[in-house]
């Protein structure tokens, strides 16, 4: 049955053996939720065995990334949304000064990474990169996409319905 608003395929209870046929029916929450979770435990269990946290892998991208050296609040403030607490972020901060993968800047005015830190952070990146490669096992840049955007648009659909 088609509406102005979409699909109004019938929802069925998630099934984790649905078959192919099945698929329409099941719980989008669910799926993308499993994913996320499998996904990250397996990366963030990949990184346990190199004694790294993801949330550190985060703050070495985000201080290498930047134009300008950030200070610590700003990015406490672009990752804490990703974190799994409000303190995890400035946490993780505290401990690659402490392990000296980051350095305070003389002039107090922004964070930078060590020649420690660097070399971790490439490390990771080489890591992620294999890590990547076995989520990705069988499944085309060109399905990868397709997934990305039926999601983005699943989130926009949402969003959409939440405005007045």
């Amino acid at each position: 049955m088609e509406s102005p608003k979409g699909n109004l395929t019938d929802q069925a209870p998630a099934n984790p053996a649905a078959t192919d046929d099945m698929l329409a029916t099941q719980p989008v929450g669910y799926w993308t939720g499993l994913a996320h979770a499998t996904v990250t435990r397996h990366l963030r269990d990949a990184m346990a065995r190199t004694d790294v946290t993801q949330p550190q892998y985060w703050v070495l991208n985000l201080v290498h990334g930047r134009p300008a050296p950030p200070v610590a609040a700003e990015v406490v403030a672009g990752l804490t949304p990703l974190a799994d607490g409000p303190y995890e972020i400035a946490r993780t901060v505290d401990q690659l000064l402490h392990r000296g993968w980051l350095h305070t800047l003389p002039d107090g005015q922004g964070l930078a990474l060590t020649d420690a830190g660097e070399t971790a952070r490439v490390r990771l990146r080489e890591l992620v990169t294999e890590v990547r490669a076995v989520v990705h096992q069988g499944i085309d840049d060109e399905e990868y996409v397709a997934a990305l955007k039926v999601l983005r648009r699943m989130v926009a659909n949402v969003e959409d319905a939440g405005r007045p």
